[in-house]
């Protein structure tokens, strides 16, 4: 008759309590036992209250074949109880997890927490050197823009500039012209008045006494009319 020394729930919801049998492996999880050998309460507050069990019968079903479950197993290497499956176990365990590792598998939880990490970085690196790759590409482009169109406003200044300076040379002439015409005015006027000034001069003037005659001669004319 093969033995297993595991456990069995009794507690209500949310407040599970568990009990630690010895039960033939052929019954059924809350089957017929074969012998109660304590209980395990993992809401105890009190570490040394959370395991009661009777190591004497716990040594004597192991002496006698008795195989504990991976959860029993691991309350009794807590109390101190060695037994040679745990070492099987381990030894199995680490061989599952090289088989699995040969074929590229993940084998416990731990490591697929950890793949999902690592995955998880190596994606965010990734992103984060694309943006940054953007970013300079951007950036370079905004600058090669830039620099055309500083390229373009040099080169039409250099076309427009002899445009530019022959205007102001029109324009300048134009106002040195009107400068000299607006000298050139009083001048003209002054040489006019000079000119009547000398003619008025030049006229030949009458003797006085001829000028009396005259004045008299037109002052009888004015009396006979």
């Amino acid at each position: 008759m093969a033995v297993k020394l595991r456990m069995t729930r009794i507690g209500r919801r949310h407040r599970p309590f568990f009990r630690i049998n010895a039960v033939e492996s052929r019954r059924p999880r809350d089957g017929e036992i074969l012998e109660k050998l304590g209980h395990y309460d993992p809401i105890a507050k009190d570490k040394d209250k959370q395991i009661v069990l009777n190591t004497e019968r716990v040594r004597y079903w192991l002496d006698k074949g008795a195989i504990p479950s991976d959860t029993v197993s691991q309350i009794l290497l807590r109390l101190g109880i060695k037994h040679k499956y745990a070492g099987e176990k381990t030894a199995r365990r680490a061989k599952a997890r090289v088989a699995a590792h040969a074929k590229g598998r993940l084998f416990t939880k731990t490591e697929t927490i950890a793949a999902e990490k690592a995955a998880a970085a190596a994606k965010e690196a990734e992103e984060k050197e694309k943006a940054e790759q953007a970013k300079a590409k951007a950036d370079a482009e905004a600058k090669e823009k830039t620099e055309a169109k500083a390229e373009v406003i040099e080169i039409e200044a250099e076309v427009k500039t002899p445009e530019a300076a022959k205007e102001a040379e029109v324009e300048a002439k134009g106002k040195d012209e009107a400068k000299a015409r607006a000298k050139a005015k009083p001048k003209a006027k002054e040489k006019a008045e000079a000119k009547e000034e000398s003619e008025a001069q030049s006229e030949p003037q009458a003797p006085k006494g001829q000028a009396k005659e005259q004045q008299a001669a037109s002052g009888d004319e004015d009396k006979k009319q």
